[in-house]
């Protein structure tokens, strides 16, 4: 696990949903250092005049729902351990080919 950068030099950003809109976790946010985008609850943004950040999928669950895909790995029917485990790889050596040959 990286240790978090410090604060004081890189800005950093806590992206939440509106389960966090709550003052006491907006403020230990805040006193971490941290730049808080969490939406408000109840009214509309636009009713409040406040700004809506766009949303965006998170990597572990954009890459989570890319190895969804393969049926193989959703249902899991292998048995064995060792065989899932060479089908996981297998599945994100396909997903990490697909990435390269978007990006040529």
């Amino acid at each position: 696990m990286l240790p978090r950068p410090n604060p004081g030099i890189l800005e950093q950003h806590a992206c939440e949903d509106k389960g966090y809109d709550f003052p006491a976790c907006r403020r230990k946010l805040t006193r971490k250092g941290y730049t808080v985008h969490i939406p408000y609850r109840g009214l509309g943004i636009e009713a409040k005049g406040l700004k809506r950040y766009p949303s965006r999928r998170w990597v572990v669950e954009r890459t989570g729902r890319w190895v969804n895909l393969f049926r193989e790995l959703k249902i899991r029917y292998c048995r064995k351990p060792i065989n899932y485990e060479a089908l996981v790889q297998f599945a994100n050596a396909i997903i990490c080919f697909r990435m390269a040959r978007s990006w040529i």
